[in-house]
């Protein structure tokens, strides 16, 4: 993730208030701030103490609260918004600064001032847009607090003319005024040149998405604009100068990206993360772990793999699954001199590794758009996903095979059973969190705030080490976090629904029926086809869209249901968290707090793996059918 100020920026950089305008502008800053970082963590405080008071109310009171899942979600965009601005003020966004960082510190700075023009200019075509599209949600009634959904749909807004407020202040700071006349000129140039192309692009058909979505996000990306907003520009580009489609469809396609109240558990189990590390549970899991693989090459990154494998699906977000675990390991494996890009690698890798491990959300829509046993998937998903966890723990020993183990000591029985007992309520957490939702006791959402209260308690009455006056900028952290992921998700599910009404969803269905090479031919471009469509469309939208036109397509060719099921989510998983378009590459990095280019190099060997054990699913069909006859 890429945090830092270009020269020159920064509205709270203190050398920047010694004239009256730059006084006024830090003033402003610090304002915006105070407007948005107290009410985004109240939020988070707030979706908290809501879906925790609706379990104990329908388990233990047995009167369930109807309205508290409405509630939360009309929260949850408000928090996602705001927390995009807290982002977009800290320069927190993701961005991929792989060739940025390669430039001349002159560069740099026209590079990163150029990206903040860029994001302007997306705030400001869609403004007018995210008005109409709140105005028109005032007429419809919420069925369970019975207000006008406009109370909600208001949060598109207010967080876009915030954001708008953010990048004028960042603009209104630079000291080189020719700089910003030149990325001023160089955005309006584009816009003005793609406007001026508009005749020529509606005769185009579909090589506008090779136009839109390959070279002009390729270029977004590359040149360091943030990835929502590279997204969002795209989209809005596609639709305003290809087709006739008004543009207000895209805050809709927002909107609904945003909306969906599993991916609440995303800002849930980040805090959830963070209280882990601040009760001292998180110490306490990493010094057993430690003591069992301490002494091994690459000790912790196997535990990471196969603590990937354990904890996966019970938020039913891949996003909040790596914030659940990272901050546990994370700090310890810096301690050990890992770099930090192969932390991110990794972290990005196993994500991808483990999207069949039930309960998948992924596997849930593939079952309820084709029909196929929710059941027999669920039973499907975990011997694959087990063959590709033991190819990255291949690769994490190949890569680990020649490093010293110099003061690598290990550990005596009696220690291990010692730092065993310290660490069993922190390990308790997992199998409490698991149990919870397969008894019924919470939804994947609400089991977060479970653990939360769980972590909170242990380490108020067990540990004791519970910092209380870093809990305020922890809920903060989690906002500006969650609306930099969730931001990057709205956009992504805009361009999806762009290519979708292009028609190119069924034209790529036709083509596969007459490919060469029969099942194994088939096999083959399905993988290759949802790795790339895993890397723009995620995987719910890609198979909302593809999986009643190739399901069918795969029943002809004589392949199993739920075996072609595991081809697709695998390879979809390798796109989704495969830089430099892959949305889950991207949160594994805000999640670490890691800047993307560092990861670049060391994940190709772990998404080689991830293919190779993709084929092999592909290739032995009782691994994916031998627990789902």
């Amino acid at each position: 993730m890429h945090t830092s100020h270009a020269p020159g920026q920064g509205p709270s950089d203190p050398s920047l208030a010694t004239t009256p305008w730059r006084r006024g502008v830090a003033a402003a800053d610090r304002l915006l701030g105070w407007l948005t970082e107290v009410p985004a963590a109240l939020l988070v405080l707030l979706e908290i103490l809501v879906l925790l008071a609706g379990v104990v109310s329908r388990y233990a009171l047995h009167r369930p609260l109807t309205w508290s899942d409405e509630l939360a979600a009309m929260m949850f965009l408000w928090l996602a918004m705001l927390g995009s601005v807290i982002a977009l003020r800290r320069s927190a966004h993701m961005r991929m600064t792989a060739l940025v960082d390669m430039a001349s510190p002159e560069t740099r700075a026209f590079l990163d001032l150029l990206a903040t023009v860029a994001a302007g200019t997306f705030l400001l075509l869609i403004g007018h847009g995210a008005f109409e599209f709140a105005i028109e949600e005032a007429i419809v009634t919420t069925p369970s607090l019975e207000i006008s959904n406009a109370w909600r749909a208001a949060a598109l807004p207010c967080g876009i003319v915030l954001m708008g407020l953010s990048a004028l202040l960042k603009l209104a700071e630079v000291t080189d005024w020719r700089r910003l006349l030149a990325a001023l000129a160089v955005v309006a140039t584009a816009v003005a040149v793609l406007w001026v192309m508009r005749p020529l692009f509606q005769s185009l058909g579909n090589v506008n998405l090779l136009i839109f979505f390959v070279f002009i996000v390729a270029a977004l990306v590359l040149s360091g604009v943030p990835i929502a907003f590279a997204f969002g520009l795209a989209t809005f580009g596609y639709i305003a100068l290809a087709t006739s489609k008004p543009t207000i469809v895209i805050v809709g396609r927002m909107d609904e990206g945003m909306a969906h109240l599993v991916l609440l558990a995303v800002p849930l189990f980040v805090f959830l993360g963070v209280v882990l590390e601040l009760s001292g549970m998180a110490k306490a899991m990493v010094r057993f772990l430690a003591s069992l693989l301490g002494h091994v090459r690459g000790g912790l990154s196997y535990v990471l793999v196969g603590g990937m494998y354990l904890v996966s699906g019970i938020s039913g977000s891949k996003a909040a699954d790596m914030a659940a675990l990272a901050p546990v390991l994370f700090p310890e494996m810096r301690k050990r001199g890992m770099p930090e890009g192969e932390m991110v690698a990794l972290l990005a890798a196993t994500g991808a590794q483990t999207e069949t491990i039930p309960p998948s959300i992924v596997l849930i829509t593939i079952g309820s758009v084709t029909g196929i046993s929710i059941a027999a998937l669920f039973a499907g998903g975990l011997v694959p996903a087990l063959v590709l966890a033991v190819l990255l723990c291949f690769v994490v020993w190949w890569r680990n095979r020649k490093v010293a183990l110099t003061g690598m000591v290990r550990a005596s029985w009696g220690e291990i059973g010692h730092t065993l007992l310290v660490a069993l309520p922190a390990l308790a957490l997992p199998f409490i969190i698991r149990a919870a939702v397969v008894e019924g006791i919470a939804t994947a959402t609400e089991v977060s705030t479970i653990g939360i209260a769980y972590a909170i308690l242990a380490g108020a009455l067990l540990y004791r080490q519970l910092d209380w006056r870093k809990l305020w900028p922890a809920l903060v952290d989690t906002a500006a976090l969650s609306g930099a992921i969730l931001l990057i998700i709205g956009t992504a599910t805009g361009m999806a629904w762009a290519l979708t009404q292009s028609g190119f969803s069924r034209q790529l269905a036709q083509a596969m029926t007459q490919l060469p090479g029969g099942t194994a031919g088939f096999l083959a471009v399905s993988i290759l086809a949802f790795v790339v469509l895993g890397s723009v469309l995620e995987g719910i939208p890609a198979i909302v869209v593809f999986g009643p036109l190739l399901f069918p397509i795969a029943k002809q060719f004589g392949v199993h249901d739920v075996h072609y099921s595991m081809v697709v989510v695998l390879a979809m998983g390798i796109g989704l968290f495969a830089p430099p378009f892959g949305v889950g590459y991207y949160a594994a990095c805000a999640i670490s707090r890691v800047s993307p280019s560092v990861g670049m190099r060391p994940i190709l060997g772990y998404l080689l793996a991830l293919l190779v054990g993709t084929v092999v699913v592909a290739a032995v069909p009782a691994l994916s059918i031998g627990f789902a006859k």
